[in-house]
């Protein structure tokens, strides 16, 4: 190796000079649509939105579908099992409790479907109505006590009726319906009479100074108005009507109650009396509570009880359709369906 190769070249490359930095390149113009794009575009995210809110609905009312199918067959399924229980000779249980009235667990519709049921089930030996119920509709009441006669006599059968705490007024009327009544020495039985009841709020609007315009076609239209004065005549025809409706109350418990019945003064002015001394008065006929009367005097100890129940799955399933009602509802007005 030679000094020459050691020693630098006398001629070095210049230095290769940096790339140049890249010019940036011009912002692109904005792209400018066309009226006819901008209509598509708008249509096209319409349609999404729309296909999305679909599906969500789609997805919401089939989960509501799910649970109302599952909540009547489970409806379903407790009643059979419940109807399923012991086929032999037994005592059929109606309940009467609460207001007498339509629409309620103590109005005719139902109390009389289960005395249907009860009178047509060839192993039921007699029929318990057992009453728990301080009155209520004279209607639905009597509807009650024509239906118990008419089984009686179509089917043959036995119909006894036992009170717990209260029987009175309406639920006495079912009561005398029956072939005997039995009570507990506490109860409270009677309240044989009729009532009609509402405010009058006149002399308060005299005070406030507040008029009451009422235009009737008929002078009586507005009869028993609790913001006009009740006249005389009113009176008298309201007094009428509640005293024709209190006799058809007292043919009835006669008609039920027979000679066992000792009349006093009393017996039919609304008096309510305890369940010892409405035996004493022939109201009632002996002591006994519903497993006293299923054993001792139906001679079938075993009790079926015939009284239709709203049971919790059925609330449910009723809940669940008003709430797919109100939710299609919603559905269709945000589309536009309805207004």
């Amino acid at each position: 190796m030679t000094p020459q190769d050691d020693a630098p070249s006398a001629h070095p490359l210049p230095p290769t000079s940096a790339a140049p930095a890249p010019v940036p390149a011009a912002a692109a113009p904005a792209a400018r649509h066309t009226p006819l794009e901008s209509a598509v575009e708008q249509l096209a995210d319409g349609l999404l939105r729309e296909r999305r809110s679909d599906r969500r609905w789609r997805v919401f009312f089939r989960v509501v579908w799910l649970a109302v199918t599952l909540a009547v067959l489970y409806a379903l399924f407790v009643q059979r099992v419940q109807h399923a229980a012991p086929t032999g000779p037994h005592t059929a249980l109606v309940e009467v409790r609460g207001e007498i009235a339509a629409d309620t667990e103590a109005s005719a519709e139902n109390i009389n479907s289960a005395l249907k049921s009860a009178f047509e089930d060839a192993n039921a030996k007699a029929v318990v109505l057992r009453i728990n119920s301080p009155g209520g509709s004279p209607v639905q009441a009597g509807m009650v006590y024509d239906e118990i006669r008419r089984l009686k006599a179509k089917h043959g059968k036995k119909v006894y009726a036992v009170v717990e705490e209260i029987c009175a007024s309406g639920a006495y009327y079912i009561a005398v319906g029956a072939d005997e009544v039995y009570v507990d020495k506490a109860s409270i039985v009677g309240s044989i009479g009729v009532l009609m009841d509402g405010f009058g709020f006149t002399g308060l609007m005299d005070k406030l100074g507040v008029e009451r315009r009422l235009i009737t076609a008929g002078e009586n239209k507005g009869m028993l108005d609790p913001f006009s004065p009740l006249s005389e005549r009113q009176r008298a025809l309201a007094q009428a009507m509640i005293d024709q409706i209190h006799q058809q109350f007292i043919a009835v418990v006669r008609e039920g109650r027979g000679n066992r019945l000792k009349e006093t003064p009393d017996t039919f002015s609304g008096l309510f009396w305890n369940g010892e001394e409405s035996i004493k008065l022939g109201l009632a006929d002996h002591t006994g509570t519903l497993d006293y009367v299923a054993r001792e005097v139906v001679k079938a100890e075993e009790v079926i009880d015939y009284t239709p129940k709203e049971n919790v799955a059925e609330r449910l399933a009723k809940r669940f359709g008003a709430a797919m009602g109100e939710g299609a509802v919603k559905a269709m007005r945000s589309l536009g369906s309805i207004r």
